[in-house]
């Protein structure tokens, strides 16, 4: 099988934030390298672009221990909060999480990508880049998506939320320039941090279901 070619571009957003806690500092010197994904795991496992502060990967660990579920997070203050929230006061793994895997980096940099095929993508409340000027650092160009389109399985999605409703739109397009099937989706509402910021406002997270074409 020929591996899909990944475009390694720069990453635009934030690396670190505040200094790491000694916990979350030693968490990430001592259990992330034990959690990289192997190129093996890529088959039928879910994996989520830009998991935040982690609550929805774990949901996802928890509703789908058979299978497993990587993260791909270039946020380090992320990667350590989710990390903390996976382990015990031991600094070990809880074993309700063993199925999480974590690559703190851009998910296009991700080795194991290329060859790959989840049963779903997530990608939840990607940065917008509103100002014209930066359009071009938007994540989900038809480029990306129709990368994407080649690493979910045959009955396979791409899940997307985003309650910006400029790059919802934009989003459509690129979709549709990927050759991707698009459907709206519906349902309950797939909670986060940041959707929870947002719902004191008039903001309402859109969802998109795309599918590869047979």
């Amino acid at each position: 099988m020929e591996k899909a070619k990944i475009s390694l571009i720069r990453t635009f957003g934030r690396r670190r934030g505040k200094k790491l806690s000694a916990r979350q500092r030693n968490l990430v010197d001592a259990v992330l390298p034990a959690l990289l994904p192997a190129d093996k795991e890529g088959g039928g496992a879910i994996l989520e672009i830009g998991f935040g502060n982690g609550e929805h990967l774990i949901l996802l660990a928890e509703q789908n221990p058979d299978k497993i579920i990587i993260g791909a997070e270039p946020f380090e203050n992320g990667v350590a909060q989710l990390l903390a929230k996976i382990t015990g006061e031991q600094g070990l793994v809880m074993p309700q999480y063993k199925n999480i895997r974590v690559w703190p980096d851009d998910i296009r940099k991700m080795p194991a990508l290329g060859g790959s095929r989840f049963d779903c993508i997530y990608i939840l409340h990607p940065d917008p880049w509103p100002k014209a000027r930066h359009e071009k650092r938007r994540l989900l160009s038809a480029e990306f998506l129709k990368t994407l389109g080649t690493l979910v399985s045959k009955d396979g999605s791409i899940i997307v939320g985003t309650d910006h409703a400029d790059y919802y739109d934009w989003i459509l397009e690129q979709a549709k320039s990927a050759g991707l099937k698009i459907k709206a989706r519906g349902g309950v509402a797939i909670k986060t941090k940041y959707q929870e910021k947002n719902l004191s406002g008039s903001k309402r997270t859109m969802y998109l279901a795309l599918f590869p074409k047979a």
